[in-house]
């Protein structure tokens, strides 16, 4: 199937600036550069595909980033050049800055990579105007259902989002399938395992395997507390990343700690958002909440797949979902949180849309007192507050969120 990031990419193939694509591993970044192949080749557009795993290739790039030219196809015409894995040179910044700077005429770069170690101030600052990046997650609940082979339910709710009124008799289907999203998330190799065991195996894999990739590659030297670190930060989605009390927790330094989740953050598998504030003193202004970009590796590092509405935490997954559905709504760079020094919080704030959003997620509708947040709404009255509900289920929850 084409991901939905899919035709960004399409569009962005004319355009001067070279283009990056970043993401977890796993999440289909291979694949898609493989479709924008497929595409160039259909219309004509000369192409050639490296695959940077292959050390020959590497090594002769690392050497001299010249050594590129001799395999366009043609000296005469811009070809489209694909660099799947460029994390694996030595000096991503250095290598685009100087093709595109000397040849942008003969080529155009599309780069995959699996982290973004490499993507630190200086490959932003000396690639300036020259590349734009490009994040893909791990399936939304569309690609979810179309992956699964399951379009037509998909249209059914997109039937009910667009019908302010409509009814649906497969709503329950509907369900089903939200609440096995939740539990098993978006990577295309576990969507695409028919099986519930099968499934959870995926994640394991993903888990320990490919995970373990991203440490040994970020230089990590104590894999059991990282591992640890990771379990107890999927145990406190949502929650304030407290450094201190972390450090204590596992008897680390506090720069062990930043420095793991640093590297957490920039191989894709959590997200730190920091707080939204103005000019309240009592606002909370310094640390960040923590959440994964997939539900599926935190169930997997809690090993936990019980159903949605067995779990003592179904408000922290909600809320995990919640957050997935802004940050493909409306793009991560974005969001933010409200807290104040006494425990207020709104969980998701959007200052920046117009108008400004803040967003708080509750399991069940009969948890979503407005009075509770008040403050909020009165000091930020130019915001569009609004309650984030699962239950009661019902057609609305399309209508609203999708």
């Amino acid at each position: 199937m084409i991901r939905k990031l899919f035709n960004k990419l399409v569009q962005h193939l004319s355009k001067k600036e070279f283009t990056i694509l970043t993401g977890a591993r796993q999440t289909g970044k291979s694949t898609l550069l493989n479709d924008l192949r497929k595409h160039c080749k259909r219309n004509g557009i000369p192409e050639i595909f490296i695959n940077l795993e292959n050390k020959m290739l590497l090594a002769e790039l690392d050497a001299n980033p010249l050594n590129l030219l001799a395999y366009l196809p043609n000296q005469e015409v811009k070809t489209i050049v694909f660099l799947d894995e460029i994390q694996y040179l030595s000096d991503p910044s250095n290598f685009l800055k100087l093709l595109f700077d000397e040849y942008n005429h003969l080529l155009k770069i599309v780069a995959s990579g699996s982290s973004a170690f490499y993507i630190d101030s200086t490959f932003n600052d000396s690639l300036a105007g020259r590349k734009r990046i490009f994040n893909l997650f791990t399936f939304d609940f569309e690609e979810y259902l179309q992956l699964s082979g399951k379009e037509e339910l998909w249209e059914e709710a997109a039937r009910i989002k667009n019908q302010p009124h409509a009814k649906s008799l497969r709503l329950h289907e509907l369900q089903l399938e939200w609440e096995g999203f939740m539990l098993y998330g978006g990577y295309p190799a576990v969507i695409s395992e028919k099986s519930i065991p099968e499934k959870i195996e995926m994640l394991k894999e993903i888990r320990d395997s490919f995970i373990k990739r991203d440490i040994i590659e970020s230089g990590v030297q104590n894999e059991v507390v990282f591992y640890r670190l990771f379990q107890l930060l999927a145990s406190q989605t949502g929650q304030l990343v407290n450094i201190n009390e972390l450090s204590n927790t596992l008897q680390s330094r506090n720069e062990t700690i930043q420095n793991y989740i640093g590297v957490m953050v920039k191989c894709f598998h959590i997200s730190l958002i920091r707080p939204f504030y103005a000019n309240l003193r009592k606002e909370l202004v310094k640390m960040p909440k923590g959440y994964l970009l997939d539900a599926g590796l935190r169930n997997s590092l809690l090993n936990n797949f019980t159903p949605i509405h067995q779990r003592l935490d179904k408000g922290e997954i909600w809320e995990q979902a919640v957050f997935r559905l802004v940050v493909d709504k409306f793009g991560l760079d974005g969001i933010r949180f409200w807290r104040t020094a006494d425990g207020k919080e709104i969980d998701f704030v959007l200052p920046d849309e117009h108008p400004p959003i803040a967003i708080e997620a509750k399991f069940d509708e009969r948890m979503a007192k407005h009075k509770k947040y008040q403050l909020f709404t009165d000091t930020y009255a130019d915001f569009q507050f609004q309650f984030a509900c699962m239950q009661p289920w019902s057609e609305d929850f399309f209508r609203k969120y999708f």
